[in-house]
């Protein structure tokens, strides 16, 4: 065979040769295009893998026991009849793992199985394996608990009382603490209390935010191998397959270099996946005991009971501002309810306060923060991590506040823009688009000519935010990289790179594979991407507060860079050039400004020419965060970010007043995402946190069963019962997107996968104020509550008119 036939035929995405002049000059030759996702046609096809569509030879199937009291003392848990059922290989329960683990090195507070106390209805008790699902089921009805039922709180102010100091539901940390508070935080930048005083009108209010819940498509699944070689595999529906490794190998007593995490597809996450759960470690444990396989899948019900959602919050506000409008203070106050286990609730319980001081500038600020524990399902990281609730009321009270100054909505926040530079609280803010978001949905919406005028039941509501690019910060402290990226461009022209992100819907194997793209000249079809399998790819620290970007794209373009330096220092030896007149670009690589054919070649010849100098073609690349972006404060690490995302939303809205039925019409978002690497998936970005944003505010509520004999039992753990909005239910959403260029994001970009959300509750509250006069401070906005505060409003109307 001739040499010339192994040669790869140029594919159709390569550009032509005559249109490579001017690409020689472009700033960009991949990024900024609209271009499919790398894994687009397999999930569109329905090809994807997702964990339990795995099946290994000889696998089992586990069942976990959970508890059906809120609060109890295990007193016995008798496993004989279960353990002689036929088909049954193994049962286990809290005393073969009686390791704690927890997400948070500082709050292990959870075991895989329960020891000697259940915390909430749900709670892991035993585990059994089986040869199928249904005998695993019955397995778990011959398993005979005995609980001895302690005192049951229910809510934060029950979790607070002297009582439940008596009896709590964790052992006090600190000796005076009540047992029932994970974490207090308070924090004061500038003298309040003073401006406070001084200001020219003060607004108070008292606000609350209902659960909510992540309701992926995917519910959580694992499976564990254990082969001969004492390789401990586990495959799951994980965020965080760095963190899940890590605490695989504490719990179990387990080397860590002989344990692989894998994570295949995950069909949605939303934060919910993003610590590890019971069914992992169970899964790996039962697979030791019986050398085969076992996979878990949790049911819906499991998934809404394992929960991690967004937590209730109870939040008093008191803001006061110059006659001008300038903001002076704000004090605020709130109470989280954590639900049983810490969970990311340190962190939650900073960002409560931490993440309010941009984009509008504020010239003193106090919070107080408590997270309580309660016997309720456990509360996490939710799309928007522990800011949405927080902005819900700041947003409202910022338009109460503009109202008793006669200031348009969107003045005082454009009077108080932070610009860049350092916040209130010391975070240091490098670019800013807020301006261009505001100027961006007041023209869509038409808003000048509409607000305040269109007929009784109408509304517009403007709100705004900002939202960390990645923590600055590990969750466990280290000095080594956030992130890493290996890349080989092999002699067929294919590039290959591997990557420890988790890619969760959310497009990161895609951004990483268009930045080869950008950087090395091929098509993306020549790129293949491998993820977040701890045996191939680099450590990253997983798919949580929008990291990926920013810390895996910065990695992977230094990576990128590194290699097309090796291959360009090549072809510039072999063509006699100048290395900058070399571009890779398009699948060519070619000498700009020179009309010699021998200067132009497909990208595959290029490569083939620098591996014949160099030999095999690779590079490898790493990101760590800036460390001067923050104050030196206790907790100052915490919100501290190498980037901030800016959003504006206007929603437009129509109310029943008759019904109290609230029909979202439209909601414009503006983000500013630094630079849209692929316009399509930063709309796609935006339209989706909008879109949960929106939910939130009409449709979902976690709720619980009050009182005895049910208190503590989940109200609607189904997809029928929990109510979700379908696309009939949905507004229009139109991304407007921003583009501020970042220094420390990767070629300016910034997040845009959760700061988008954080504006649509307050904006569609700002809206209903517009459309019918009340002000409805709690969520979510259901007809009855609507409907209530439109009578409250007319009765007392009505009673003015009569004084």
């Amino acid at each position: 065979m001739h040499p010339d036939e192994l040669r790869p035929r140029q594919t159709e995405a390569a550009e032509p040769p005559e249109a490579l002049d001017a690409l020689a000059d472009a700033e960009f030759t991949a990024l900024g295009r609209r271009a499919r996702r790398v894994e687009g046609l397999r999930k569109s096809t329905g090809k994807e893998v997702y964990t339990d569509d795995i099946v290994l030879p000889g696998m089992l199937h586990g069942k976990i026991l959970r508890s059906t009291e809120a609060h109890a003392r295990i007193a016995s848990i008798d496993t004989t009849a279960a353990e002689a059922m036929e088909g049954v290989h193994a049962v286990i329960t809290g005393r073969d793992m009686p390791l704690a683990y927890g997400i948070i090195p500082w709050t292990r507070d959870e075991h895989a199985l329960c020891l000697d106390k259940v915390r909430f209805i749900g709670d892991a008790v035993a585990a059994v394996a089986a040869i199928d699902e249904d005998t695993a089921n019955r397995a778990l009805e011959r398993i005979h608990v005995e609980y001895e039922p302690l005192p049951v709180y229910l809510s934060a102010e029950e979790a607070l009382s002297d009582e439940a100091a008596a009896q709590p539901i964790h052992d006090p940390r600190k000796p005076d603490r009540n047992g029932n508070v994970l974490k207090h935080v308070h924090l004061e930048f500038g003298d309040v209390d003073a401006r406070m005083a001084a200001a020219d009108v003060t607004v108070e209010g008292e606000y609350f935010f209902h659960g909510t819940t992540h309701t992926p498509i995917e519910p959580h699944c694992a499976i564990a191998r254990q082969n001969q070689n004492g390789l401990l595999e586990v495959w799951s529906s994980t965020q965080v397959p760095h963190y899940l490794h890590r605490e695989l190998a504490r719990v179990l007593d387990h080397d860590v270099a002989q344990i692989r995490v894998i994570q295949p597809a995950v069909g949605g996450a939303f934060g919910g996946k993003s610590e590890p759960f019971d069914l992992e470690f169970c899964v790996a444990l039962l697979a030791k005991r019986c050398g085969r396989p076992v996979k878990i899948l949790y049911t819906r019900e499991e998934v809404f009971y394992s929960h991690r959602g967004r937590h209730p919050m109870k939040m008093s506000y008191r803001l006061g501002a110059a006659s001008d409008g300038t903001l002076q203070a704000l004090d605020a106050k709130t109470i989280l309810d954590g639900g049983a286990y810490a969970s990311f609730g340190l962190v939650t319980t900073y960002y409560s306060g931490q993440l309010l001081t941009s984009p509008c500038h504020i010239a003193s600020y106090r919070f107080d923060s408590t997270r309580v524990y309660t016997n309720v399902a456990p509360c996490g990281p939710k799309r928007g991590h522990g800011s949405v609730q927080p902005r819900f009321a700041y947003e409202i009270s910022l338009d109460k506040i503009a109202e008793k100054l006669e200031l348009d909505p969107f003045e005082i926040r454009r009077r108080n823009f932070m610009g860049t530079g350092r916040t209130v609280n010391e975070f240091k803010v490098q670019s800013n688009g807020f301006l261009e978001c505001l100027d961006a949905v007041e023209r869509a919406s038409d808003w000048k000519r509409r607000f305040r005028s269109m007929e009784y039941g109408r509304g517009l509501g403007v709100a705004a935010s900002s939202y960390i690019s990645g923590t600055n910060y590990p969750i466990y402290p280290n000095e080594m990289p956030q992130a890493a990226v290996q890349v080989q461009a092999e002699r067929s022209g294919r590039v290959t790179v591997l990557h420890g992100a988790s890619e969760i819907g959310q497009g990161s194997d895609s951004t990483m594979a268009y930045i080869a793209c950008e950087e090395l000249g091929v098509p993306l079809e020549y790129v293949r991407v491998f993820s977040a399998d701890t045996d191939l790819t680099p450590v990253d620290l997983g798919a949580y507060s929008s990291r990926e970007t920013v810390m895996v794209g910065n990695a992977c373009a230094e990576a990128c860079r590194a290699l097309r330096a090796q291959i360009v220092g090549a072809l510039a030896d072999h063509w006699e050039v100048a290395t900058e007149r070399i571009v890779l670009a398009r699948g060519w690589a070619f000498v700009r400004d020179s009309d010699d054919e021998a200067h132009r070649v497909p990208i595959s010849e290029a490569f083939n020419i620098a591996e014949a100098k160099l030999g095999l073609l690779g590079a490898v690349g790493s990101y760590n965060t800036p460390k001067d972006v923050h104050g030196e404060y206790r907790g100052g690490t915490i919100g501290s970010s190498p980037a901030y995302s800016f959003t504006a939303h206007v929603a437009e809205v129509e109310v029943e007043p008759d019904t109290g039925f609230v029909d979202v019409k439209n909601i414009w978002i503006a983000h500013d995402c630094g630079r849209a690497l692929n316009p399509t998936l930063v709309e796609g970005q935006i339209e989706g946190s909008a879109y949960m944003g929106f939910a939130e505010a009409i449709f979902e509520e976690q709720l619980f069963k009050e009182g005895t004999p049910e208190g503590g039992l989940h109200n609607a753990p189904s997809l029928l019962d929990y109510r979700i909005p379908t696309s009939l239910d949905c507004p229009e959403f139109e991304a407007l997107i921003v583009e501020s260029v970042d220094p420390e994001g990767p070629y300016g970009a910034k997040e845009a996968g959760e700061g988008p959300l954080h504006p649509s509750l307050p904006a569609i509250a700002n809206a209903i104020y517009d459309a019918v006069g009340v002000r409805i401070d709690a969520l979510p906005f259901t007809p009855p509550r609507v409907w209530a505060a439109i009578r409250r409003a007319a009765a007392e109307s009505s009673r003015q008119d009569v004084a």
